[in-house]
């Protein structure tokens, strides 16, 4: 089949006579690697991926284990398994193996192992970031006002220290902006910043600011149309579940919400692997699975194909497992009650092929090989299959440190993204807002003291020029004067002057 229009996935030698093909027009109908631990599931995405960039299709995925990155280099007539990968080639027809290395490029959210990658707070969004920090409706709606307050305001929400500061602003000024947009508590305020914490302490704050990360940068062709391979560099990654879940959820709403619609493409334009899908809805509350079933339904539209990766076909939830058309189930080992029950499940997702049982089957399969499912004319599921899986012609497993940093040299985004970037924003709006009321506080209790001294208030003729001052005589005769007239008004003084006036004028 042409190369164009589909990808070779697998199929001959003995008992694997029917060849299995992805059909390069369902590649957005998404699809599901399962498997347990060592049954060869790496090299099935692996040989997925590159094939679906010699196709012309960028893509996506996420190395846990740092064994993808080999992708960026040629297989070597000198590995191990080379032999073994030759004889199952030849076995499929395939001929003698061409190594060839891949288009990548590395990205980290740490910023160690690739380019760093960055969004801003405000292209999360209030509802995405609700949905991530597991937020009540009145919490919700909290995070809501300070949105709308910050771009009313003109105040840019670009890293996490801008949306902290705006809700401590908000939770000052509750009183007056509850008037207009609705009750904001101190305690509500309160739990949005400790979930916030709990992100941050995960390393959010490296991933909230900029310069933001351009889709056009991850969707990229290289000069021979070969699609990018992107890399994410996810070792340290998945030890901050939140965070890897906060990434991938921001990068599909961002396709979904930036892409043109795009009805059925001969191809897809985009491909993403989500490797340790268990960590995206463990525990994960039934706002953020509806999330991610939406946009896995509406996002096929947009040419985009999700494949999820795991070991337990139950670690998806089933809502989001109806939408994964295309199917490799590499061996489950059914020791546990769970994974009986998984095995079950899986099974009975395959359209049954009648010349074995499937459940019996997935359990019998070995490394490099699995029971296959593809869609097929009008996306109708095909009879499940044995099959070996084709080899790879990038190299299995990792590289080197200074492979890497070469890989890194040599990248088409060149130092982009390299030097974070710190514009003025809300932290540094509502910080010189805070200071000019410091220090309009610190002067009027300045002003307070200086009365308490003075024992008057403040005048604005105070700042006038003061009179020259007069001589010790003429301080002295004033002193005088004001005490006569003081004993003038006085009883006494009074009387005098009544005496005085009576004989002046009572008297002829």
């Amino acid at each position: 089949m042409d190369l164009n229009e589909a990808i070779f996935v697998g199929g001959g030698g003995e008992g694997h006579k029917e060849p299995q093909n992805l059909l390069l027009k369902y590649g957005n109908r998404h699809g599901l690697i399962a498997g347990a631990t060592g049954t060869g599931k790496t090299v099935t995405l692996q040989i997925l991926a590159e094939n679906f960039s010699k196709a012309g299709v960028p893509v996506f995925l996420a190395d846990v284990k740092g064994d993808v990155a080999g992708m960026a280099k040629p297989g070597s007539p000198d590995h191990p398994a080379h032999a073994k990968l030759s004889e199952r080639a030849a076995s499929m027809g395939l001929g003698e193996l061409v190594y060839e290395g891949n288009p990548v490029v590395f990205w980290d959210l740490f910023g160690k192992q690739g380019h760093p990658v960055r969004a801003t707070v405000s292209e999360m969004g209030p509802l995405l970031l609700s949905r991530l920090l597991e937020l009540t409706e009145a919490q919700e709606g909290v995070l809501n006002i300070a949105f709308r307050v910050a771009d009313e305001n003109g105040w840019m929400l670009l890293d996490l220290k801008d949306l902290q500061s705006m809700l401590v602003w908000l939770g000052e000024n509750s009183g007056e902006l509850s008037l207009r947009y609705g009750n904001i508590s101190t305690a509500t305020v309160g739990t949005i910043q400790r979930r916030l914490l709990v992100l941050e302490n995960q390393g959010a704050s490296q991933f909230f600011g900029e310069p933001a990360l351009a889709l056009a940068d991850m969707m990229a062709v290289d000069a021979g149309g070969r699609g990018q391979v992107n890399i994410l560099a996810a070792d340290t990654l998945m030890q901050s579940p939140g965070l890897y879940a906060t990434f991938l959820m921001w990068l599909l709403s961002a396709l979904f919400e930036q892409l043109p619609e795009n009805g059925d493409p001969e191809k897809p334009v985009f491909v993403f692997f989500f490797d340790e899908a268990h960590l995206l809805f463990k525990d994960a509350p039934k706002a953020m699975i509806d999330k991610v079933e939406q946009v896995a339904r509406l996002i096929r539209s947009k040419g985009v194909g999700i494949y999820f990766i795991s070991q337990l076909p139950d670690d998806v939830p089933e809502v989001v497992l109806g939408q994964l058309g295309n199917r490799v189930q590499h061996a489950l080992r059914a020791y546990t009650p769970r994974e009986q029950k998984a095995l079950k499940m899986a099974a009975e997702s395959f359209r049954p092929n009648p010349a074995f049982e499937t459940q019996r089957a997935i359990q019998e399969v070995g490394t490099g090989e699995a029971v296959v499912s593809l869609l097929e004319a009008k996306a109708v599921p095909s009879i499940v299959q044995r099959t070996l899986i084709r080899p790879p012609v990038s190299q299995m497993g990792p590289i080197t440190g200074d492979e890497r940093a070469s890989v890194i040299g040599a990248s088409p985004v060149g130092t982009r993204y390299d030097s974070a970037l710190d514009r003025e924003s809300a932290f540094e709006i509502l910080r010189a807002k805070a200071d000019a009321s410091s220090r309009s506080a610190e002067e009027s209790q300045d002003q307070a003291e200086d009365e308490f001294k003075t024992g008057r208030r403040y005048s604005p003729e105070d700042d006038k020029p003061k009179a020259k001052p007069k001589s010790r005589s003429d301080s002295l005769a004033t002193t005088a004067a004001k005490t006569g007239v003081r004993w003038l008004g006085s009883r006494d003084g009074q009387r005098v002057i009544r005496g005085v006036l009576g004989g002046l004028f009572g008297k002829k």
